[in-house]
This record gives structure tokens, C-alpha cells and sequence, in this order.
């Protein structure tokens, strides 16, 4: 290769890494937005394509995976969550936007159909069981029609800590920290934060007793 190419090599190179750079730069932008809290545009082209990527897996996983195939499970669930710790286990079908805001410490369990709405940051501890039909919703919309219908939306960060357990068809709304060592009842929908080592139940869901953890 003669100088005036080796030249024309290089240039075209750093343009290339130039425009690298700035695409990284624009989408790092985007998920910054995302997780602000603060109203975005979901649909624009950049999280259509994140969300298509992450709904392939959940099908794979959902409908393609054997049940008794837990190892190709662990695998499909370590592709679409963001940060799996050890033993970690999700219990087909599954669902979520995006995956890659969802954090998992050790020893998660989660049973059929949970549906996690990732637009904000899910930060889940260790030793957290999770019962059927649950749903963690970090999605929001605006209350007023005429906002709401140019499509925009915010996500709020979701919280729960260590040793947390989840009972069936509960349902928790964005913004929500649920502390360590609680017990969420059945059928509840969780509104506000929950402290730690309380049993709370009901809708809005509230403390009803202290869980003595000695």
C-alpha cells in the first residue's frame, strides 16, 4: 500500500470512528431521557428497535425453550436482563420493554408471567421471590388527553430490597421502593413506598404488621 492510500485509509478510519463516536454519544443522550423521569418520546426509532430486540428474545424464551431446558432458560434470561447475579431463575412466560434497565441480585425467583415495563431503572436485591401475574411498572403517562396523546411518557425508578417476597397478581407502580425484609399480600397494588420487614396488602397497599425478623 503506497502513502497517498495508507492516507485515504486512515482518513476514512477516523471519519469512521468519528461517527461512531457521535451515534454512542446520541444514544447514551436517549437513555439518559429515558431514565430522567422526566417526558420522552418512546416511539421514536432508536427505542422501537431496543424494544423489538428485547420482545424477540421474551419470545424465544416464552415460546421456543422447553421447560425442562433450564440451562438454554438461564441463557435467554441473561441476554435480555441488564445485570443477572447468581441463581438466578425466571419461570417462562416473561415479559418486558427493554431488559437492559433491569438489575437481578442472587437467588431471584420469579413464577409465570411477570411483566416487568423497564423504561426507568428496576433494581431488584437478593432473595426475592416473586409469585404469578405480577407486573412492575415503571411506565407513566401524562393525566391531561392532549399530551398524553402525542405519545410522550416518563419512567420512574422501581426499588426492592433484599429478601423481599411478592405475592400473587400484585401490581407495583412506578416510583415505588419497596424496603428489605417485606411481604407484599396477594392482590395488592403498591402506590407508595413500602418500609422494611412490614407485611403490607391492599389497594392503595399499606403496613398492616411488623414481621419480626430475630
Amino acid at each position: 500500500m503506497n502513502k497517498e492510500k495508507l492516507e485515504q485509509f486512515e482518513e476514512i478510519a477516523q471519519k469512521a470512528q468519528h461517527i461512531t463516536a457521535m451515534v454512542k454519544a446520541e444514544e447514551e443522550k436517549m437513555l439518559a431521557e429515558m431514565t430522567s423521569g422526566e417526558l420522552y418520546d418512546a416511539n421514536n426509532e432508536f427505542f422501537c428497535h431496543k424494544r423489538a430486540l428485547a420482545k424477540d428474545l421474551c419470545f424465544e424464551l416464552n415460546n421456543k425453550t422447553k421447560p425442562s431446558d433450564e440451562k438454554r432458560i438461564d441463557q435467554l434470561v441473561r441476554k435480555i436482563i441488564g445485570k443477572c447475579g447468581k441463581n438466578c431463575f425466571i419461570t417462562p412466560p416473561f415479559y418486558c420493554d427493554y431488559g437492559f434497565n433491569i438489575t437481578l441480585g442472587d437467588n431471584f425467583y420469579s413464577n409465570h408471567n411477570l411483566v416487568v415495563l423497564d423504561g426507568g431503572k428496576v433494581t431488584i436485591g437478593d432473595n426475592v421471590f416473586i409469585a404469578p401475574n405480577c407486573g412492575i411498572y415503571t411506565a407513566g403517562h401524562p393525566l391531561d388527553y392532549k399530551t398524553r396523546n402525542t405519545y410522550l411518557e416518563y419512567g420512574k425508578p422501581i426499588t426492592i430490597g433484599d429478601n423481599v417476597w411478592i405475592g400473587g397478581n400484585v401490581v407495583i407502580c412506578p416510583g415505588v421502593t419497596i424496603g428489605s425484609g417485606s411481604v407484599i399480600g396477594a392482590g395488592s397494588v403498591v402506590c407508595k413506598d413500602i418500609p422494611e420487614n412490614v407485611l403490607a396488602v391492599g389497594n392503595p397497599c399499606k403496613p398492616i404488621k411488623t414481621i419480626n425478623q430475630d
